[in-house]
């Protein structure tokens, strides 16, 4: 059964709110910085440069960066939850929210003091970078108070949280889901990212012959996810998971796992792959995960879709990146035009071809319109997202 993403608050490197985003996104705007967080070599990253907005001071304890992209987030939609609570009753309207940094810069900073000064920051709560607070924030912001629960597989992170939002308005346990997800920039991300020789030295560029790794990005996504449309009728038509537990971080490069999760997606939404229209790649730019995601793409949609990676424009937000890039999805529905793939324009030869997305695509209006996207992470827990027009 489908059900409806009836309205969307995000912020991303490429601004606040549907508007700001969308205009970046199709005008095919990078929002890639220089950053010198990796001793001895240069790296990219893509921070947040709009203002987020404060927490209430009976919040202090959670305020940390990460807390702030999620409030950011929330305020946007906060009309339509409140609509949401007042229709359906606060223990109806529930939360699944996604991360995998929580607030760890702000336990760098503290860590620093305490070695610097022998004791820890007066405004520091070990609360702030506990990865299950995000759920506990939501909720307090928003006034849900249905089940609640934080999710944290890595990248697929808040893909997974759609995927439970789904299940449990399918099981009756909610009658509206808060769902999605925020991760923030810190150095322990950046460098563990370095260590593993994933991290570009360059703007990162999915699927090229260039192409030498991730820019990591910060970033927050939340949907009010219904069974009738409240305010937008975008519905969530199914989702899928797996875990092929290949390796801890490298993708099986059969694509046997991520493969799994894009066809427990389409069964679920009762689609066929011819009928994907667009399909956001999780595209790293790292050669084993590009290698892989193209092969796999090239077996299952014979038919060509238009393709693309937000990662050139966004960088790669982790345990957001399953929200923001559904979020995206969801733009493209809403302004029926395909998000541009961001790159140097050098095909790998040694990659299946696939048909990248240039600026100003229009995503055709034949209805029902059907849009993929994939998230794959760490130990191959993999995630796909079918968004789309309702079927009768």
């Amino acid at each position: 059964m489908a059900v409806y993403l009836t309205d969307l608050g995000l912020v991303n490197a490429l601004g606040a709110g549907q508007k700001a985003v969308s205009q970046a996104l199709f005008a095919s705007e990078r929002a890639l910085a220089l950053c010198d967080w990796v001793p001895g070599r240069t790296t990219y990253t893509a921070p947040v440069t709009a203002d987020l907005a404060p927490l209430p001071p009976e919040l202090q304890a959670l305020d940390c960066r990460n807390a702030r992209l999620a409030a950011t987030a929330l305020e946007q939609i906060s009309s339509t939850v409140e609509l949401a609570v007042q229709r359906y009753g606060a223990h109806r309207v529930a939360v699944v929210a996604g991360t995998s940094t929580s607030g760890i810069a702000e336990g760098e900073a503290a860590i620093k003091a305490l070695m610097q000064t022998g004791e820890l920051p007066a405004d520091y709560h070990y609360s702030q970078q506990e990865i299950g607070n995000l759920c506990a924030l939501v909720s307090r912001l928003t006034g849900a108070a249905g089940p609640s629960y934080t999710l944290s597989t890595a990248c697929s992170s808040s893909a997974h949280a759609l995927g439970s939002a789904k299940r449990l308005l399918d099981a009756g346990l909610a009658d509206a889901v808060i769902a999605g997800g925020a991760d923030s920039l810190c150095r322990l991300t950046v460098n563990g990212f370095a260590a593993l020789e994933s991290v570009s030295p360059e703007p990162c560029q999915p699927f090229s012959v260039n192409r030498s790794g991730i820019n990591i990005g910060e970033a927050a996504a939340f949907f009010l996810v219904t069974r009738e449309p409240l305010l937008y009728d975008v519905a969530l038509l199914g989702v899928g998971a797996s875990s092929d537990a290949h390796h801890i971080s490298a993708p099986d490069p059969t694509g046997a796992g991520a493969e799994a999760a894009i066809r427990a997606a389409l069964a679920s939404a009762g689609c066929e792959p011819y009928e994907v229209d667009y399909i956001n790649l999780h595209g790293t730019g790292t050669p084993l995960n590009d290698a892989m995601e193209s092969a796999v793409v090239a077996r299952l949609f014979s038919h060509q879709p238009l393709c693309s990676s937000s990662k050139g424009q966004l960088g790669h937000t982790l345990g957001a990146a399953g929200a923001t890039e559904a979020a995206l999805c969801w733009l493209a529905l809403t302004e029926s035009c395909t998000p541009p793939h961001v790159w140097d324009n050098q095909p790998d030869p040694a990659l299946p071809e696939l048909y990248f997305a240039p600026r100003n695509s229009l995503l055709l209006p034949a209805s029902p319109r059907v849009v993929l996207s994939n998230s794959f992470a760490f130990g191959g827990n993999n995630a796909a997202v079918l968004l789309g027009d309702a079927r009768s």
